[in-house]
């Protein structure tokens, strides 16, 4: 089955250090888009997210620039942020995590989700069958070229989280 990420329920979100410890900034991605493969009964998928990086949102216009700024996300250059991964080590025919590689900042590095929590059923509104999870994994945003900060104390750890609903898409005639 081939599901399309819906982008009003689908959430990158991150939480990062704010001077050495004194606070936590928590943002969020609020343009996102992707499609995921799923075959519970042969315990295998795929899944791919698309992140616009200069929709990043803090709450916080200063911050805000700063993060699209060359600075650190440099939307400029680069614009979009990737994960392709496989869904993995299913408990019955749940996934439980997600290996794959997470291309950000124009650096790609092997990324492990681990997935909290997920569900399909019908969605309540369209009768179509929905997924929905939420993953999470830590990184080390410096890994990626995004080390703004560092030299005033801040760490450099960072928890990515991804709350993502998508649909079935109707088979096509092809598939048949």
């Amino acid at each position: 089955m081939t599901f399309a990420i819906d982008p009003d329920h689908t959430y990158p979100s991150f939480e990062a250090d704010h001077m050495g410890g004194m606070s936590v900034w928590r943002g969020k991605f609020r343009t996102s888009s992707g499609v995921i493969t799923l075959d519970r009964a042969a315990h295998t998928g795929q899944v791919i997210i698309t992140i616009n990086a200069a929709s990043v949102e803090f709450g916080h216009e200063k911050m805000n620039e700063r993060a699209r700024s060359a600075a650190m996300f440099d939307v400029e250059k680069y614009p979009i942020a990737t994960y392709r991964g496989r869904l993995a080590n299913f408990r019955g025919d749940v996934p439980t995590s997600v290996e794959g590689v997470f291309t950000l900042h124009g650096i790609s590095k092997p990324l492990v989700l681990t997935i909290r929590s997920f569900k399909c059923q019908p969605s309540k509104l369209t009768q179509k069958l929905t997924c929905g999870a939420d993953a999470v994994t830590h990184l080390n945003r410096a890994d990626f070229g995004i080390d703004w900060g560092k030299d005033l104390g801040f760490n450099m750890e960072v928890e990515l989280a991804i709350e993502v609903e998508a649909t079935q898409l109707e088979p096509t005639s092809e598939s048949h």
